[in-house]
């Protein structure tokens, strides 16, 4: 929703985050004073609603976040963030209405007196303890009570949506029955068929660089620096406040415009000079970091206990050096992984063409196949997770390539599919119908939400939400 909400005006908002706020919790706390609690001037509106800064003031001082959390945080859209809260709520609240529905004031005492943070060791409700907590958190027992109904209202309004949604005893069943069903297989690894990096010909690495020319082009700079830390700018070990002087006057003189040069003229420290740098599968920190500063000509950035001050002279893009044995073997290993990828395609293109049959199999695995049952979709022992699912779709007879947690890939033929018999009291057959149950809950709430996103316009006004920034800055 932040995305949508940074394109701010008169549109309207899509995919609103009412799912991911289906309850809001406000904590307690939040600041006063500065922001004119009168002023009425609408930030949003929704519908003919209108949503006030003064709802958004109390919403931030709700949500228990500091002032100063909030100005730290503007550049991450927190503004963003909150508002897209508060309408989410602003809506429930809606819904909340059109619904007709209440919550008595019973009710709400009920839930003051069960709650275990008021109660003594014998669950007995202590008027002292909810006195103590109101005081704790500056607050009145008229206002933490409304908040409490409020969030009865809420959680009524999404009990009333989605519950009694059941999903169907046979439906529940079948679904258990597939999931733990037993699969026996035949794999083998495709390893074997893989050619081998070092037989990759320099005639074939070449012919690989040249269709793959544009892409392999690599960003190269050069670039000086030093290293700076207490020793070499006031000649003391200790990082203290006459270092950090200096610090401040190098980076002023830089936003000045002054020259890498003339900066440390008067510094007396070695000077790095790098050529063609680039970076590589061997590390180089000091390098390494300035290069993905790169897009600053000159900057002044710190690297543990030292601040590294550089200047990029010079910045060109360039194609792979062959002559250099560390980039050769780089590409060596793209042209040998490019390989791997082209067999994993045309053995998939086969299957899927139907062009690949059990001879073809056989004749693959040869003297390796191995044997396998899996025991249940859960069962990822020997493939990974996501692999498992899909034999799970496949029918008796067919063939895929799946993929283990060290990503190696095997030609797998599913050969048998058996029912495993359940007893319907066991607990992971009720964890399941659980789970079913509230996946279903939770794809009647996403429709939902589809509803109320047409149901409702939202418009956002841009002037009052820079104010706010700015009251903030």
């Amino acid at each position: 929703m932040i995305e949508t909400l940074k394109k701010f005006g008169a549109k309207k908002l899509g995919g609103l985050i009412l799912i991911t706020i289906i309850i809001i919790a406000f904590g307690f706390g939040g600041f006063g004073g500065g922001f004119s609690t009168n002023n009425q001037n609408n930030i949003a509106k929704i519908n003919k609603t209108n949503v006030t800064t003064q709802d958004f003031m109390d919403y931030v001082n709700q949500s228990g976040i500091s002032q100063q959390a909030i100005r730290e945080n503007l550049k991450n859209n927190i503004i963003e963030e909150l508002l897209s809260g508060l309408i989410s709520s602003k809506l429930i609240d809606l819904e909340v209405k059109d619904f007709d529905l209440s919550v008595t004031g019973l009710t709400v005492l009920k839930k003051i007196k069960e709650n275990k943070s008021f109660q003594d060791e014998n669950n007995i409700f202590q008027r002292t303890k909810y006195e103590k907590f109101l005081l704790s958190n500056n607050m009145s027992a008229s206002m933490f009570e409304l908040q409490l109904k409020h969030r009865e209202l809420q959680k009524h309004l999404f009990d009333f949506i989605g519950a009694g949604i059941l999903t169907p005893n046979f439906l529940t069943k079948k679904n258990f029955e597939e999931e733990n069903k037993s699969l026996d297989l035949e794999y083998f690894a495709m390893k074997n068929f893989y050619k081998e990096k070092e037989d990759f010909t320099d005639l074939e690495i070449n012919k690989f660089l040249n269709e793959n020319k544009d892409q392999l082009k690599r960003e190269y700079i050069d670039f000086k620096y030093v290293e700076l830390n207490p020793k070499i700018l006031i000649g003391l070990e200790e990082f203290n406040q006459d270092f950090f002087d200096e610090i401040d006057k190098i980076e002023n003189r830089i936003s000045n415009g002054d020259d890498f040069q003339s900066i440390i003229q008067n510094i007396k420290t070695d000077i790095t000079e790098i050529k063609e740098f680039t970076p590589s599968s061997t590390r180089k920190i000091n390098e390494d970091l300035i290069y993905s500063k790169r897009t600053s000509k000159i900057d002044l950035i710190e690297n543990g206990d030292n601040f590294l001050f550089y200047s990029i002279t010079n910045k060109y893009d360039r194609g792979p050096d062959l002559s250099n044995l560390e980039t050769k073997e780089e590409i060596r290993e793209l042209v040998y992984q490019k390989g791997r990828f082209d067999l994993h395609r045309s053995v998939l293109e086969e299957i899927q063409n139907k062009k690949f049959d059990d001879n073809k199999f056989k004749e693959m695995a040869a003297y390796s196949k191995e044997y396998l049952t899996i025991n249940s979709i859960k069962d990822d022992a020997k493939f990974e997770a996501n692999s498992i699912k899909i034999l799970y779709t496949l029918p008796v007879n067919s063939f895929t390539l799946v993929n283990d947690k060290e990503n190696k890939i095997y030609l797998v033929k599913l050969i048998n599919s058996k029912k495993n018999t359940f007893n319907e009291a066991d607990e992971n057959y009720l964890n399941f119908v659980k789970n079913q149950n509230t996946n279903t809950r939770k794809s009647i709430i996403q429709s939902y939400d589809q509803l109320l996103n047409s149901k409702y316009q939202v418009q956002l006004n841009q002037k009052t939400i820079d104010r706010v920034k700015n009251y903030f800055k």
